[in-house]
């Protein structure tokens, strides 16, 4: 979402996080592309430690083969697990079996000893069979969904959403959406300035929320003058404080009501109602941050009473606007609570 905020040196925790990415043979390259990215480059932008990222394997110093044709070495063992403040599986090679009793005990030891443990695509299946999915939301790519359901009866499989935030197991679909969920530990960890900050450099948009569908029937509509939809959301964007209603977004795109109601959704995965509460939500955060009362935040970013705007902000950032506001403006270095963005 296109929302910018703060300045680009941002206070960041006193040492840095360690993060285990742990690879496999055979595995895509993408997602551990993606984590690399994330964390594992330095950011002089942010004002103190960043993610330290170690990269580890079952098989440490020992050629991997990867899909693609070329081969990656690990320099850690999975014992780096146990000094791991989050732990991240980008994959595994097969679903239908994987991963080996090695890589199981030490997600387990790993999760128990008080590490975060997040999985990208398939590597759902590795926390599922540690037993960390055990009566929790998750997700996978959706080609595994059934998959994953048939495998792990325990595991409350979404098969329709980006990511799932469970605090310390968080799951994530397919390639793009690892990148959406890996900008998401980000936010959770140094805010959204700082998320926002990453994701310039990742010429991606800052801020897609988990509960978007995975498939989008439309998800790149043509630009330019026949863009009706995108014509509708560049002036909604511009006209937040104001209010709007279906109607309005459907006059400027030239449609009638339940046919831009449609075409919208096929659009973005998510309908004209919610995306709005969720730009407005997005849009307050910077304000927020800033030391505006909740009130005056409220009807900056066009919520039409204070207990609407709470409401709405509790159940997307899973905390309330006061609580971010005082994490955020109160004390220094202070972090607000984990969204859970799974709705």
């Amino acid at each position: 979402m296109p929302v910018e905020s703060g300045p680009a040196a941002l206070s960041a925790p006193a040492r840095p996080h360690r993060i285990a990415a742990l690879v496999t043979e055979g595995m895509a390259p993408f997602e551990l592309g993606a984590v690399v990215e994330v964390f594992g480059l330095p950011r002089p932008e942010v004002d103190g430690p960043w993610y330290a990222l170690d990269v580890c394997s079952d098989r440490p110093h020992t050629s991997l083969r990867m899909t693609g044709g070329f081969t990656l070495v690990a320099e850690h063992g999975l014992d780096v697990l146990e000094a791991a403040d989050t732990v991240i599986v980008p994959a595994v090679v097969d679903p239908r079996t994987g991963p080996g009793p090695d890589v199981v005990a030490a997600l387990r030891a790993a999760h128990a000893n008080g590490a975060r443990v997040v999985s990208i695509c398939s590597g759902a299946f590795a926390l599922a069979a540690a037993g960390l999915l055990d009566g929790r939301e998750a997700t996978t790519h959706w080609r595994y969904t059934e998959l994953l359901a048939e495998r792990f009866p325990a595991v409350k499989v979404r098969p329709d959403v980006l990511y799932v935030d469970q605090g310390d197991v968080l799951t994530s679909a397919g390639s793009a959406a690892g990148l959406d969920l890996c900008l998401h530990l980000v936010r959770t960890d140094h805010g959204p300035a700082t998320a926002n900050v990453v994701a310039r450099r990742l010429v991606i948009p800052p801020h897609r929320e988990g509960g978007q569908a995975q498939f989008i029937e439309t998800p790149v509509a043509p630009a330019g003058p026949r863009d009706s939809v995108g014509q509708a959301i560049a002036w909604a964007l511009g006209h937040l404080a104001e209010p709007i209603t279906v109607e309005d977004l459907a006059r400027h795109a030239h449609m009638a009501p339940r046919t831009f109601a449609r075409h919208f959704t096929r659009r973005t995965g998510t309908s004209p109602i919610r995306w709005l509460i969720v730009q407005r939500i997005q849009a307050s955060l910077p304000l927020l941050e800033a030391g505006e009362s909740v009130t005056r935040a409220a009807s900056l970013v066009g919520f039409d009473s204070p207990v609407t705007f709470r409401h709405h902000f509790t159940r997307t950032i899973n905390t309330s606007p006061a609580a971010y506001r005082r994490a955020f403006h109160g004390a220094p270095g202070a972090q607000p609570a984990a969204a859970t963005v799974l709705r």
